[in-house]
């Protein structure tokens, strides 16, 4: 009696590993067909265009939560970057484009420029909207105020996203290299110049 349930537990034991296999191999295999973007999570994406000329909110705002691609289109992580900012702070158009949200939404303000030239729209909420859907911005114009509430910051916030389509980007990809350093301008020593 015992030998037998030895034999079928080492045969259904090797016919698992087997399913398991063939399960994972299925998973991984390539497929004919691609998935549609928005099926897709959202990764870095080399092609956006470096066109942000400031910050939406000061000068260098502290990034208190940076951009965490999910691993599934509806899976845990974070969609854009929320940036310090005082409630009342102006916030401000990083490129020029056409608004095409201002108003509320889940009882927050928030928003949308769609960004000239390109296929790309930038998110700002919760912001009290100063401009009107249809409306032309310039870069580094304010479209808004910040909030006091609304925020899922545990101090004042703005969380700005970034979209092409239904896929999620990095925000913070519009910003050229001299956005994006911190400390400030160095003189470095000039070597060999005669004095005046």
């Amino acid at each position: 009696m015992r030998d037998g349930f030895r034999m079928r537990a080492k045969r259904y034991g090797r016919c698992g590993t087997w399913l398991v296999l063939g399960f994972v191999l299925l998973l991984t295999a390539p497929t004919s067909t691609p998935r549609p973007a928005f099926l897709t999570p959202a990764a870095t994406d080399t092609s956006v265009p470096a066109i942000g000329r400031s910050w939406p909110v000061g000068a260098r705002p502290t990034v208190l939560r940076g951009w965490e691609p999910p691993a599934t289109v509806y899976g845990r992580g974070h969609r854009g970057v929320d940036l310090a900012a005082p409630p009342g702070s102006p916030v401000r158009a990083v490129a020029p484009g056409r608004v095409s949200f201002a108003g509320r939404v889940a009882g927050k303000g928030v928003v949308s420029v769609e960004l000239t030239g390109t296929d790309l729209r930038t998110t700002y909420e919760p912001v009290t909207a100063s401009v009107e859907k249809g409306a032309e911005v310039a870069a580094g114009e304010v479209v808004g105020a910040v909030e006091p509430t609304g925020s899922h910051c545990t101090t004042a916030c703005v969380h700005w996203g970034l979209r092409r389509g239904e896929a999620y980007l990095d925000p913070l990809s519009l910003l050229p290299p001299w956005l994006l350093r911190r400390g400030p301008s160095r003189l470095l020593p000039v070597l060999d110049v005669p004095l005046p």
